[in-house]
């Protein structure tokens, strides 16, 4: 007995046609077998997804609340960092960065009795002062600094409220990071930029950070390890930075000497800067006349 292969009687395409079991079985089975597989692979992904995004929500849930939690972050309106910043033998000086809400900046780099200034107003303008290039002046930022200036002056730093900034993060794995256990996640701006943090499973503080900086208008891998970390009006702080371009001899080492918050500051501080004045030179001493002692 031959089965039908039923369709609508009321298309006009209605034509019953005998189909012979035994030639069709295997067929039908191979087939069910796919569709079982198709549904297995969906149900799977699908669970995968909010499983996934728990996770990320899970850990930077964790480590916002290890720094003190989003409440005190939100409630620092200003806050000045100073210390001292070293890029080798024979390169380091004091330092400040001083910030305003809403993402006004001012950074200060002191070498060899040079200072080195980065201004932003909090809006759309910045200014640089380069003391180490020709005939330094006051310029502004270029595209490519005014692009990333939002990293620099943001408060509240990546993870806060992470999906209205339009960054997209993702779980990569579960790694090792100089002896501790640490989870990888993967974080894309809206601009495209991608780096990857690693957060201590048991401290849930920022371990690691890794992405490309620019040097001599080239992407250069670079990382950055973030230790001794204390607490400043409840929220916690890495007090000694260290960053270096693997396979190269770049190196960076920032040590805070202290952190304030909520400090009172003026507007004016975040505006186009002057250049600093040249330190007066120290004359030299008068033939027979005794060098002076410092007091």
């Amino acid at each position: 007995m031959a089965l039908l292969t039923p369709k609508p009687a009321s298309s006009p395409l209605y034509s019953p046609r005998p189909v012979d079991p035994p030639a069709n079985c295997h067929y039908h089975f191979r087939m069910f077998l796919i569709r079982r597989k198709v549904i297995l692979l969906a149900a799977v992904f699908l669970s995968t997804v909010p499983l996934c995004a728990q996770t990320v929500d899970e850990i930077i849930g964790n480590y916002l609340a290890a720094r003190g939690g989003v409440e005190k972050i939100k409630a620092i309106k200003t806050e000045r960092v100073t210390g001292t910043i070293s890029f080798g033998p024979d390169a380091d000086g004091p330092f400040s960065v001083t910030r305003k809400r809403p993402l006004k900046l001012h950074m200060e780099i002191v070498l060899n009795g040079q200072t080195l200034i980065r201004v932003y107003d909090g809006k759309s303008s910045g200014w640089i002062y380069n003391p180490f290039v020709p005939n330094p002046t006051v310029q502004p930022m270029s595209e490519y600094d005014l692009s990333n200036i939002f990293d620099e002056a943001d408060f509240d730093g990546p993870f806060v409220d992470y999906k209205e900034k339009g960054n997209k993060i993702e779980f990569v794995s579960k790694e090792e990071i100089q002896g501790n256990p640490a989870y990888k996640l993967k974080l894309t701006n809206k601009s495209g930029d991608v780096s990857f943090f690693y957060f201590d499973v048991s401290t849930a503080l920022l371990l690691k950070w890794e992405g490309n900086r620019k040097v001599n208008e080239k992407d250069v891998p670079w990382e950055t390890f973030f230790h001794d970390f204390r607490e400043v009006n409840g929220l916690k702080y890495p007090f000694l930075v260290e960053s270096d371009a693997p396979g190269t001899d770049e190196t960076q080492r920032i040590t805070a000497e202290k952190i304030e918050v909520n400090i009172l500051l003026e507007d004016s501080l975040f505006e186009k800067p002057n250049p600093p004045a040249a330190a007066a030179p120290v004359p030299p001493p008068t033939p027979g006349a005794p060098a002076s002692k410092p007091n």
